[in-house]
């Protein structure tokens, strides 16, 4: 057990760092069973050969039913009588139409069923007439039936026994027991009739070896629709367009079961419990045959009425065709489309008359005004040989880290194997997509190296099929081999048709989404990604200058100044955001912390900063709209300084996640946010304004919006403060009254004092009576607020709130009405 723990924590620590984290072993797990489930998808592929052979038929009738025979012959029958014997490749063996006497109207075949072992045929007209099957010359009939016959079916019960069953236009089902056939069908000495031997019903039912049954079933006709016996349930299966009654099984007793607009076609296996139903509303249902109520699934596809169903149990798989031509095969137990053919690939056109499925010569039969047949790819025999692949096999590989074998197919198929008992371990496709493995190496810590014919070359853990890294995108040259080198960087090389030698660095770049970035001209680029790595190039070289880890890095910056200053420890400062705390890092030190401090307010996530002009003041946004603004020109220039940065302001610019940017050359603040607002502040945090229709200008402060702030951020519930109740006559600051602070104190000595932004009751009132609104008599002040835009995430109202209101003007005269039968022609 503890081997087996171990050789699972190898497969999972695919970076060789002796610790795995709880996501990690989830990323394993969700990875490895989704491989496992392709795996299982591809074992079940199948396939037609397209477009299938066709053979076209001269003009005349359409085709009643497909059979086929136990002695390879299929058996097409149209409705005036003609009879074609065809080869399982559809070449015509035979055909034979009905002789009739000129004075009669000839009989249109309904339905016809083979009897293979007594060598009859059975044909459906307005008797039921017996054929011998290899002469096709009539034999006998049986007449004076109560209502034609529409649906034939046959079943073999025994030595010398059978069961011949018909449904008609009355909704009835017509069963034949029939005991010593052959000498019960000495009916060909009886009298003839336009020269076949005929018997009556009611003679058939004086047989002492025959039994009658027939009784009402549907509400509807059975014809279009199917009747069928099944001896291994002993049970009669009936359908038709009657919903109540749409199917109907009888044994013992019926079992009925209700299907909107009915049921056309049906299959049933015994040996999966399965009764599948399709009819004129498209869809398939699969149903428990003892459980009438509700079906078990449903098999969403076609677009057009069901015509044919067929089960496969054999191949677990269920054949639909529709009649606007598309076949589909679907899996029995996940019950998942496995393969569609379209008309357009197939070829079949016309309208469709007959279906049948052999799973003798694993094809299928369609007839439209053609007769086309569908064959089921199938491999090459291969004798006794075991294969590994289904496709030849072009690398395999040991790898000594895991004791495992993994080889390599022209599809794109790794497959990995236990050495020690030569069982398959796991098993993923489409690793280079369309293009074959060519070649496959290891690296120190067992990963996979394969190369593809593509010229892609990718990096893997083969044990649930994560794909770790892409060294090389797909390209025309061939990858022809890969090695994995060590000198003292690790390397992994490869070659091709290319005629270059490639040497790519193991470990270079993210592992996650690179979220950042910051230049530092002319040599140092940063960037930081989702996972929390900072890494510090240096972009004359290309090499990596450091590599840091915190967490996750949504803004960097560069402190230029402190890259002159190097009188100081922090000869290269470069500033991170993380989760509510900025990080003051030495990138020439090797990535030293110098300096960290909780920066949001609210504790929330720091989504950017901006640095002033001079560098002294650094301006940090969080997701929920705050500006805070501290003094770092004298901060962190010693390592492990505790101290937090002196807050010199801070404000409520927006009420969600913020960008904003320092224009130095106006010496203003511009910041954007998900709230759609674009907005501009001084640097001390006096709202300017953006995009109203008022002139302004950034030189004229009298034109600026300040001591006003946005209304939203005035309304929303994170702008209050959480200790001082609203009361008449009180201040509510949009920023916050400022902690007295030593530190901001003597930074109020060295800057200018700060206008505070504060915002009294009288100002509100102000403001409002000069808000540039119609006249709206009748309704009280407070219902203005009613008509401005908000969003909808903080309790905005609808669009139609920002209609204006007009005054209805009373009229002095009123005007006639118009006449509306003007211009309007009579009907």
């Amino acid at each position: 057990k503890n081997e087996l723990i171990q050789e699972l924590f190898k497969k999972i620590d695919y970076l060789g760092n002796g610790k795995i984290r709880w996501d990690d072993f989830c990323t394993y797990m969700q990875l490895e069973y989704k491989e496992k489930e392709e795996s299982i998808s591809r074992s079940k592929q199948v396939a037609f050969v397209l477009p299938g052979s066709t053979v076209t038929m001269c003009h005349g009738e359409p085709m009643v039913r497909i059979c086929y025979s136990p002695n390879g012959t299929v058996v097409t029958i149209r409705e005036d009588g003609t009879a074609f014997y065809w080869t399982p490749e559809l070449q015509l063996k035979k055909r034979k139409m009905q002789e009739r006497p000129v004075n009669r109207k000839p009989k249109w075949a309904t339905d016809f069923i083979t009897m293979p072992q007594f060598n009859k045929l059975i044909i459906g007209t307005r008797e039921i007439q017996f054929y011998e099957f290899s002469s096709l010359d009539p034999y006998c009939q049986i007449g004076a039936l109560e209502t034609i016959p529409l649906k034939l079916d046959y079943s073999y019960k025994g030595p010398d026994e059978c069961v011949i069953l018909f449904g008609d236009a009355q909704g009835c089902v017509n069963i034949i027991l029939m005991e010593m056939v052959g000498e019960t069908l000495m009916w060909k000495k009886s009298p003839k009739v336009e020269n076949v031997p005929s018997v009556a019903i009611e003679n058939v039912v004086l047989s002492p070896s025959v039994r009658f049954i027939r009784w009402k079933v549907h509400d509807d006709w059975v014809n279009e629709f199917q009747v069928r016996y099944f001896a291994s349930t002993s049970t009669v299966i009936s359908t038709s367009n009657h919903e109540l009654t749409a199917l109907v099984i009888t044994a013992w007793d019926q079992t009925v079961f209700s299907v909107y607009k009915g049921v056309k076609t049906f299959d049933f296996c015994n040996k999966h419990r399965l009764l599948v139903t399709g009819g004129l509303d498209r869809l398939i249902r699969t149903w428990n045959p003892y459980v009438p109520r509700k079906p078990t699934g449903t098999l969403k596809g076609h677009s057009a009425p069901i015509f044919y169903l067929c089960i496969s149990s054999e191949d677990n798989r269920i054949f639909s065709v529709s009649t606007d031509n598309m076949v589909k095969i679907w899996g029995i137990h996940d019950q998942s489309c496995l393969f569609q053919a379209h008309p357009k690939a197939s070829l079949i056109c016309g309208e469709m008359t007959a279906c049948l499925y052999s799973s003798s010569v694993r094809a299928l039969y369609v007839a439209t005004d053609s007769i086309s047949q569908l064959c089921l790819k199938t491999p090459p025999p291969q004798g006794h040989l075991v294969m590994s692949h289904r496709e030849p096999v072009l690398c395999c590989g040991y790898s000594e880290e895991l004791h495992q074998v993994v080889s390599c197919s022209e599809q794109s198929v790794v497959k990995v194997w236990d050495c020690d008992t030569g069982t398959q371990v796991f098993e993923f496709g489409n690793a280079h997509g369309f293009s074959a493995i060519s070649c496959l190496t290891f690296d120190s810590k067992g990963r996979l190296i394969t190369g593809g014919r593509d010229g892609s070359l990718k990096a893997w853990n083969f044990n649930n099929g994560q794909c770790l890294k892409i060294f090389r995108e797909g390209e025309s040259h061939k990858v022809c081999d890969c090695a994995y080198l060590t000198v003292n960087r690790k390397y992994v090389m490869s070659v091709g048709w290319d005629r270059r030698i490639h040497v790519y660095p193991q470990r270079s770049g993210h592992k996650d989404d690179i979220l950042c970035m910051a230049l530092c001209p002319p040599t140092l680029l940063a960037t930081g990604s989702h996972d929390g790595e900072v890494l510090v190039w240096n972009m004359v070289s290309g090499h990596l200058q450091c590599h840091i880890l915190t967490i996750s890095v949504l803004s960097i910056l560069f402190m230029r100044t402190q890259l002159l200053n190097t009188g100081h420890m922090a000869a290269a400062c470069m500033v991170s955001s993380g989760a509510r705390y900025i990080h003051f890092w030495n990138v020439l030190n090797g990535g030293q912390l110098l300096a960290s401090f909780e920066a949001s307010r609210l504790k929330r996530q720091i989504t950017k900063m901006a640095l002033s002009k001079q560098e002294n003041w650094l301006y940090v946004a969080d997701e929920v709209g705050y500006i805070s603004v501290f003094e770092i020109d004298a901060y962190a220039l010693v390592p492990d300084q505790q101290q937090t940065a002196p807050k010199v302001n801070y404000w409520r610019g927006h009420v969600g996640s913020i960008t904003l940017q320092v224009i130095t050359a106006e010496e203003v603040l511009l910041t954007s946010s998900v709230d759609c607002t674009v907005r501009l502040w001084s640097i001390h945090g006096e709202f300017i304004t953006f995009g109203q229709a008022d002139r302004w200008s950034i030189h004229t402060p009298s034109s600026w919006q300040h001591p006003t702030a946005p209304h939203e951020v005035l309304i929303d519930p994170l702008s209050m403060p959480a200790s001082l109740p609203l009361k008449s006559g009180h201040q509510v600051s949009v920023e916050n009254s400022l902690d007295t602070e030593k530190d901001a104190n003597k930074a109020d000595d060295r800057n200018p004092p700060l206008p505070s932004l504060s915002i009294s009751d009288s100002d509100i009132e102000n403001a409002v009576n000069n808000a540039c609104y119609p006249t709206e008599p009748g309704k009280l002040r407070h219902e203005i607020f009613k008509h401005t835009n908000k969003l909808l995430n903080h309790g905005g109202d609808k669009v139609y709130h920002s209609l204006k209101y007009f005054d209805i003007v009373d009229t002095s005269t009123i005007s006639p009405s118009p006449d509306l039968h003007a211009g309007i022609k009579p009907l």
